[in-house]
């Protein structure tokens, strides 16, 4: 196994090509969007989590494993909670989409401290994953999300974590005052520039000041700070080993933005798994990122020689440019 997620699934509800009527529905959630992602690339990935054993929770089971993700699910019988659902009404630049949650009572929030065999599920594991989504649906979800990172690190897998701030989940000071203690798990911390500032209260002018401000601050070996704006598809840079490393933005007919940056973390983590270096790792990254902008729903739905494409003639470009200078 080469990827283990922890995280919660859901039903998407949206309205397709920006018509008032015909709602869409697709399946989705940070933490499976990773897994689906990097399974999409052949890699080994697992998604751990709690679902209802009703027909929606089934959906979304099947969803994941459609896509190659070893679903590996907690089920709640007897009225133990529902499937989390979320309303998206797609935005043209430079009106925002706009995004309602209905997740209150899920199943998944009410999962509990010592009920998941983490040694279990991360045996023969070398990656853990989770993002700040999973903390902010319950105390108890925060809990658990503790015990799965302590077990991951014990373990010896490398543990990234994607802060991923969602306001209509929590405010910034309940975000940093239970994610600050998780960062002594994290190995590989991704962040938006925003976030950065908002949630950690990060200084920097730039995202590699960001970054690096980060990577003093809690000790981890890499920071990714992405970077984007209304009108362009996503950037990052990454500070490790003391350097830092910039991922282009891609010129790209946005179709939805939707998972961008879970497509980032899968394709950093990805590059990692297969021993490439920071420098290839963040523009791979970013090249994941481009292509999930070109694709409808949560999921990234491209597979490797997409993205290889994208990178060989980045690359390309990139020493072309070096050459000229």
């Amino acid at each position: 196994m080469d990827l283990v997620t922890f995280g919660e699934g859901l039903i998407r509800l949206s309205l397709p090509s920006h018509r008032t009527v015909d709602l869409a529905a697709h399946v989705g959630g940070a933490e499976l969007n990773v897994a689906v992602a990097t399974a999409r690339l052949g890699m080994a990935a697992r998604w751990v989590s709690r679902l209802p054993d009703n027909a929606p929770g089934r959906f979304i089971e099947g969803s994941a494993r459609v896509q190659g993700v070893d679903a590996r699910v907690q089920w709640s019988a007897d009225g133990g909670g529902r499937v989390g659902l979320y309303y998206l009404e797609q935005g043209s630049a430079p009106r925002q989409s706009s995004v309602v949650y209905d997740r209150t009572g899920s199943a998944f929030s009410q999962v509990a401290p010592g009920t998941i065999d983490w040694p279990s599920q991360l045996r023969g594991a070398r990656w853990f994953h989770v993002s700040g989504i999973t903390p902010a649906l319950s105390e108890s979800a925060a809990a658990v999300t503790a015990e799965a990172l302590k077990a991951a690190k014990a373990s010896g897998l490398t543990v990234s974590y994607d802060v991923n701030f969602r306001v209509k989940l929590w405010n910034a000071f309940r975000a940093r005052a239970v994610q600050e203690p998780l960062m002594q798990y994290v190995d590989v911390l991704v962040v938006s520039e925003e976030d950065a500032r908002n949630v950690f209260e990060a200084q920097g002018e730039s995202a590699e000041a960001l970054a690096r401000a980060l990577a003093q601050r809690f000790g981890v070996s890499a920071v990714a700070v992405t970077v984007r704006d209304s009108t362009e598809g996503l950037g990052a840079v990454v500070v490790a080993e003391g350097a830092a490393f910039a991922g282009p933005r891609h010129d790209v007919e946005i179709v939805e933005r939707v998972g961008t940056g879970d497509a980032f973390t899968a394709g950093l983590i990805a590059s990692r798994l297969e021993n490439r270096g920071w420098e290839e790792a963040v523009r791979f990254a970013t090249g994941m990122a481009a292509l999930k902008l070109t694709m409808p729903g949560d999921f990234f739905s491209g597979d490797r020689p997409d993205v290889e494409t994208l990178f060989d003639r980045t690359t390309a470009d990139s020493s072309s440019l070096r050459s000229s200078e």
